[in-house]
C-alpha cells in the first residue's frame, strides 16, 4: 500500500481546534462487516477533515448499535443498518424521537435470500426454485454429515439466524434431509462459499448483496414460489413467531441512522449523511479490491476518497471538499 496507518492517524491531527469546538466529539459505529466499517471510516475522515469534529470510531453491530442508540443515546452515528430484521425497534425509536433515519447508506438497497451457484442451475434449471432444491439434498453434501445436505445460515450474532432457522422449519427442509449449518463468522460463510464456487462443487445458504462475492461470482436467489409478505417477514424475525409462514425476503432497506440529538444539534452533518450513499455496483467493486488487496476499512477508505472524488465531492460543500482534499494531499 501506498499509505500506512500511523500516517493517517497523524494526518488525523491536523484539523483545527476551532474547527472541532464548531462540531465537537463525534462517535461513529464501525461495524463488523467491511462495507460498514469502510463507510464508517469515510465519514470518520470527512468529519473530521471537512466538517472540524473531533471524530471517533467505536465498535458497532446492527443490533447492539441501534439498542445503544435508542436507550443510551450513543454512538451518534450508526453509518449503515440493515433495517429490515429490526423494524419494529426502529420504528419505535423514530416514534419515540431517540433516532433519526438521515439517509440510504445503499441507495438501491439490499438483497438477503438463500443463494446457490449458477452453474448448478445451469445442469440443473429445477434448483432455482425451493421444491427443486428439497428434492436434491445429495447436491449439497453436509461436510460434518455427508448423508445430510447443508444450508448456511448467516454469521452467529445477527439477527437472520433467527429469521432463517423459522424459514428452514416452515420450508421442511430437515424433513427434505437438511441440516442448518453455523458457519460461525462472515469469514467462515463466504469460506464455505468459495471454497466450494472454485471446486464447481454444491452450495446452499444464506449470502446477500452488496458483497465482494457477488460481485465476483454468478450467483442465483432460489425462488421460495411465495413472493415476499412483509408481515409474514417481520414474523419470521423473531424466535417465537405465533404464525410462520414462508416469504422471501424483502429488499433490504439500509439507511444512516443518528440519535435525534445529534440530528437536532447537528443539522450541517446530517445534510452530508443524507447525501452520502452508494450504488451496489461501486459498493462491489470496493469491496472487491479490499478483499483483494487485504486492505484494512482505513486503506479501502483512502482507496475511495482519491478513486471516487467525484462521488464524494458530490455529497458536500465546495468549501468541505476544498479541505477533505487537502488532507488527502498530505498523504503519500
Amino acid at each position: 500500500m501506498k499509505w500506512t496507518l500511523p500516517i493517517l492517524a497523524l494526518v488525523g491531527g491536523m484539523s483545527t481546534q476551532a474547527q472541532a469546538e464548531d462540531c465537537g466529539k463525534v462517535t461513529i459505529a464501525d461495524m463488523n462487516w467491511n462495507s460498514a466499517s469502510m463507510i464508517a471510516h469515510i465519514d470518520d475522515f470527512i468529519l473530521d477533515h471537512g466538517f472540524g469534529c473531533e471524530t471517533e470510531i467505536v465498535p458497532g453491530d446492527n443490533v447492539p448499535t441501534t439498542t445503544s442508540m435508542i436507550e443510551k443515546g450513543q454512538p451518534d452515528i450508526a453509518p449503515e443498518v440493515w433495517t429490515n430484521a429490526i423494524k419494529g425497534t426502529i420504528d419505535a425509536g423514530v416514534a419515540e424521537k431517540r433516532i433519526t433515519i438521515v439517509g440510504k447508506a445503499l441507495l438501491e438497497g439490499g438483497q438477503e435470500g438463500f443463494w446457490i451457484p449458477g452453474y448448478m442451475v445451469d445442469k440443473y434449471p429445477e434448483l432455482s426454485t425451493i421444491e427443486g432444491i428439497k428434492k436434491h439434498p445429495e447436491l449439497f453434501p453436509n461436510p460434518e454429515n455427508p448423508e445430510l445436505g447443508a444450508l448456511y445460515n448467516c454469521p452467529a450474532g445477527w439477527k437472520c439466524q433467527t429469521t432463517n432457522q423459522n424459514l428452514f422449519d416452515v420450508l421442511g427442509l430437515k424433513e427434505a434431509g437438511f441440516e442448518l449449518i453455523d458457519p460461525g463468522s462472515s469469514a467462515g460463510l463466504s469460506g464455505s462459499l468459495v471454497k466450494a464456487y472454485e471446486r464447481n462443487q454444491g452450495w446452499f445458504g444464506y449470502y446477500w448483496t452488496p458483497t465482494p462475492i457477488q460481485g465476483r461470482y454468478n450467483m442465483v436467489n432460489v425462488d421460495f414460489g411465495t413472493g415476499v409478505d412483509e408481515e409474514a417477514y417481520f414474523c419470521m424475525t423473531k424466535e417465537n413467531c405465533e404464525n410462520p409462514k414462508a416469504t422471501m425476503y424483502p429488499r433490504a432497506k439500509v439507511y444512516t441512522i443518528t440519535t435525534s440529538e445529534f440530528a437536532e444539534n447537528h443539522p450541517v452533518v446530517g445534510e452530508y449523511l443524507a447525501k452520502r450513499g452508494f450504488m451496489n455496483k461501486d459498493l462491489n467493486k470496493l469491496l472487491a479490491w479490499m478483499e483483494d488487496e487485504g486492505a484494512a476499512p482505513e486503506e479501502a477508505m483512502l482507496y475511495f476518497m482519491k478513486n471516487y472524488s467525484e462521488t464524494w465531492n458530490s455529497w458536500v460543500t465546495p468549501e468541505v471538499a476544498a479541505k477533505v482534499s487537502t488532507a488527502l494531499a498530505a498523504i503519500n
